[in-house]
């Protein structure tokens, strides 16, 4: 039940893996080849101790699926030591600094700007770009959700009356994620939005959020509408992502008295050592 993208990011490392090795994958599953590749990325390519470390941990992964297929009798990849990790703090945005960032953009979310969208002009399309910038902002701080889930979202994840999102995380597990008043605003006019650039009303199917052209969102779109938006603000001078704006909102309820184990459930962590970290 992985995601498209961890399988793909897998499927590369042992790619990597067998290039690295140039002959039968799983007959090079030795400790001593392992670790040469270990050494290779962190001394000849120079790669980060975390990424090492996610390496190793895919070909444990495997050796562990081959062992099931009766294709190897042990694990060699336990008995590589792994590169020592810096613990990270996570990296957030203030409240203060947010809050200069919505009162910069109210206009673009506002109802009397909506009116200016009349169909596929140029004109139309400008500010629809903003208001949806605006909203994946807003989706991602409000909620707390990863980016591919806010790219996995339909009109029919949002359920106005009870003011709850349903969100498909990872491992296909679903949950439900409270809104706030005005993101539920905010959402009802985003989607009037579209509905004036395509001239048609939306199914339940529907992406809810959409480009300018009417696709399907995509991560490289969601990153740089982030760094766009919060580039806006003098205060926000480290890095701008999506990961961070989760960062931030998780950081926030901590700050205000929320307990572990229901940020846990609203980041929908698997475990609760994964939440411990703020």
């Amino acid at each position: 039940r992985y995601s498209p993208r961890t399988a793909r990011i897998y499927s590369e490392v042992l790619g990597d893996f067998e290039s690295f090795v140039s002959g039968d994958i799983v007959e090079s599953l030795t400790p001593q080849m392992i670790r040469s590749y270990e050494v290779n990325l962190l001394d000849s390519r120079k790669l980060d101790p975390r990424t090492v470390n996610m390496h190793l941990s895919v070909l444990s992964g495997f050796c562990r699926f081959l062992m099931k297929d009766g294709r190897l009798k042990s694990n060699p990849a336990r008995l590589v030591s792994r590169p020592k990790m810096e613990k990270r703090l996570p990296v957030f945005y203030r409240e203060d600094s947010m809050e200069e960032y919505y009162d910069s953009t109210d206009c673009n979310a506002s109802e009397e700007n909506l009116e200016l969208i009349r169909g596929e002009d140029a004109l139309s399309k400008d500010i629809y770009s903003r208001r949806l910038d605006r909203m994946i902002v807003s989706l991602l701080y409000s909620t707390g959700i990863r980016r591919s889930e806010l790219i996995s979202l339909t009109v029919g994840s949002v359920d106005f009356s009870r003011r709850t999102m349903k969100v498909r995380g990872k491992g296909d597990k679903m949950r439900e994620i409270p809104l706030v008043p005005s993101l539920c605003e905010e959402i009802s006019l985003y989607l009037q939005s579209v509905e004036s650039m395509e001239g048609c009303k939306r199914s339940a199917s529907d992406p809810l959020l959409v480009t300018p052209k009417g696709g399907k969102l995509y991560p490289v779109l969601v990153d740089r509408a982030v760094k766009r938006e919060l580039g806006q603000v003098g205060s926000i001078t480290g890095r701008k992502s999506p990961h961070v704006l989760r960062h931030s909102l998780a950081t926030e309820l901590l700050n205000e008295g929320a307990d572990l184990n229901s940020i846990k459930e609203l980041l929908g962590h698997s475990s609760l050592a994964a939440t411990q970290v703020y």
